[in-house]
């Protein structure tokens, strides 16, 4: 049963207000020390986990300090270092591209828009709302992950199976306020207790509100 926008608003509202008391910080996985370092590990993030991801950046940052080093960099040299992150060859490529672009069209300043960010080579949405979100703190959407799609569709915020439609679902419901912690709150959650084979049901902090545990499915293995 699909639930009624007014129904999803209050039951995203009582989900944040469980996970907020479980997570009081919640904060971004990918390790970095400012800006181009996130925007650059979120670029590797891509089909890739944040846990391999912080294991490949530290030895890239150390061989490549600053925009202007990646914007000098030779292609074979960063997709060698990135290569455990999995399609190393095109996101050595982006990075290095992104990386003039920042150069040549932005002083080698980060920009703190989303429709400019969007506009460099490797930054999508979900890409330029981390950047926003973390570096900047500022909420100009919601970042819609793995995790985020699946406990999105489980607990009935959203019944779309494409991230920017589900992003979109999650807009009008979320309280703006929430949007940046709300995707750090489900990625906690969905790593620690509803992955996506066996999640912990039993244990959930969120069982006595989550309607998928209405349906039989969700004790045991749930694929959806």
């Amino acid at each position: 049963m699909k639930l009624s926008i007014a129904a999803r608003k209050e039951l995203a509202s009582a989900i944040i207000k469980v996970l907020k008391k479980k997570y009081p910080a919640p904060e971004c996985a990918l390790q970095h020390e400012n800006p181009w370092q996130l925007l650059v590990a979120t670029i590797l993030s891509a089909q890739c986990t944040d846990k391999r991801v912080n294991m490949v950046t530290p030895d890239l940052f150390k061989r490549f300090a600053t925009i202007e080093d990646f914007a000098k960099a030779s292609q074979e040299e960063v997709e060698e270092l990135i290569r455990p992150t999995g399609f190393f060859r095109n996101k050595a490529k982006n990075i290095i591209a992104c990386a003039r672009a920042l150069i040549e069209n932005f002083k080698g300043k980060i920009p703190q828009t989303l429709a400019e960010l969007t506009k460099l080579p490797g930054v999508g949405r979900k890409t330029g709302s981390v950047l926003l979100g973390t570096a900047f703190g500022k909420a100009e959407g919601i970042v819609v992950d793995t995790h985020v799609t699946r406990l999105s569709q489980r607990m009935g915020l959203s019944d779309k199976n494409d991230a920017e439609k589900i992003e979109q679902d999650l807009l009008q419901i979320v309280d703006r306020k929430y949007w940046i912690d709300f995707s750090h709150l489900l990625i906690l959650h969905g790593r620690e207790r509803c992955p996506a084979r066996k999640p912990d049901c039993d244990d959930c902090e969120l069982n006595a509100i989550c309607p998928k545990l209405l349906q039989p499915s969700c004790r045991g293995a749930i694929s959806g």
